[in-house]
């Protein structure tokens, strides 16, 4: 597939892959479905294209809204497209980084793959008139904008425009800290109405084909199509996830507590699970920031952020939410091994530091792929 056009049958299976490969985070996928049914409805073209097709010299961008999910709560998610329609802070930062560079965006490519993060980044080509890359810098969602496999490969983060709720726009041009973009823009988006966007990672056709996590998009909907069809024909939907993913299933049980404590600066959430079935003497615990970052075993540490713990309901197979959990609330962890670039970009300093435990409370962890774990 080179270029691909999303058609309205693609809906469910995408939201469907986008809400399991987020592992907890990456927006509501409703909300995804809303952006894309009024995409469709209004007549714009939703184009995936294969990275590998992507012309060297050509400008690829990516970028996103910010805010926090009680802030996007706020609002219905009807009157915010309905405000999308005259004023979309996700453009605005756009067409200010075309000012910036002085020249025009050809490509955009999502930040991460997510039920609401993916949809606004397909949107915001559609509104530009270009086409969405298939693929994103991680292969699954991620709460902070360093965390991406093109910091690891030498693409700058910056400049990164920002523009808040309240039409504000400022323009990060440089940074020393790999995190200090992020923490700025979060500065900013708290004293500006609670939501703003970005848009950020210039890079050109070449450097994206090098640090890109390829056809996540497309996948997403081969994993979509897995899982309904599955559910449709009373098999199994966790181990067909398990199979499409390349992963395996490693806890079942129920959720036996969750507290949230501020830790580092952030605010973490701790779930603690009892197992049942083949699980039944197993004890499993969570470290969640917005998305699963670390999982043990009887306190043995078997998952390390940016390998992927997918969340899933034992009966359907769908992609549960971080905010969603509850105590007495079954789930089935899958664990699935993130892309061989994401960990290349990893071994660098500044990957290194923008993945590491410190930013969800675990200085003390360092990287192990979950194959070895």
């Amino acid at each position: 597939m080179t270029s691909y056009r999303i058609t309205p049958s693609d809906i469910d299976p995408l939201l469907e892959g986008l809400a399991i490969l987020g592992t907890g985070g990456g927006g509501n996928p409703q909300w995804g479905r809303a952006i894309l049914e009024k995409d469709l409805a209004e007549g714009r073209d939703l184009v995936l294209v294969d990275p590998d097709v992507v012309p060297d010299d050509a400008l690829v961008t990516c970028g996103g809204i910010m805010g926090s999910v009680m802030a996007l709560e706020r609002w219905s998610i009807h009157q915010l497209l309905e405000r999308w329609e005259s004023r979309f802070e996700l453009l605005e930062a756009s067409r200010a980084m075309e000012r910036y560079l002085n020249r025009r965006i050809d490509y955009v490519v999502p930040f991460e793959v997510g039920g609401l993060n993916t949809p606004v980044m397909l949107s915001l080509a559609a509104r530009l008139g270009v086409a969405t890359v298939d693929g994103d810098a991680l292969g699954r969602s991620a709460p902070e904008t360093q965390m991406t496999s093109f910091l690891g490969h030498g693409i700058s983060l910056t400049p990164m425009p920002l523009v808040d709720a309240q039409g504000n726009t400022i323009i990060v041009t440089g940074q020393v800290d790999p995190v200090f973009a992020d923490e700025i823009g979060r500065w900013m988006v708290t004293r500006g109405g609670g939501l703003g966007a970005n848009n950020h990672y210039p890079m050109s056709g070449t450097q994206l084909k090098q640090a890109v996590i390829p056809r996540t998009i497309s996948k997403a909907m081969e994993i979509g199509r897995a899982v309904l069809a599955a559910r449709s024909e009373r098999r199994d939907p966790i181990q067909s996830v398990a199979n499409v993913m390349g992963g395996k299933v490693i806890f079942k049980g129920t959720v036996e507590k969750v507290e949230g404590e501020d830790k580092g600066g952030f605010y973490i959430t701790n779930v603690q699970l009892h197992g049942e079935e083949n699980y039944g003497d197993d004890q499993a615990r969570l470290v969640i920031k917005n998305e699963t970052m670390a999982l043990w075993l009887n306190d043995r540490l078997k998952a390390v952020f940016p390998d992927l713990v997918c969340m899933l309901d034992p009966e359907t197979g769908r992609g549960i939410m971080s905010v969603d959990i509850a105590e007495g609330k079954p789930m089935v962890l899958v664990g699935v091994p993130c892309h061989q670039r994401l960990r290349d970009g990893m071994r660098t300093p500044d990957g290194a530091r923008a993945f590491g435990g410190a930013r969800y409370g675990h200085p003390e962890l360092e990287y192990v792929p979950i194959e070895q774990l």
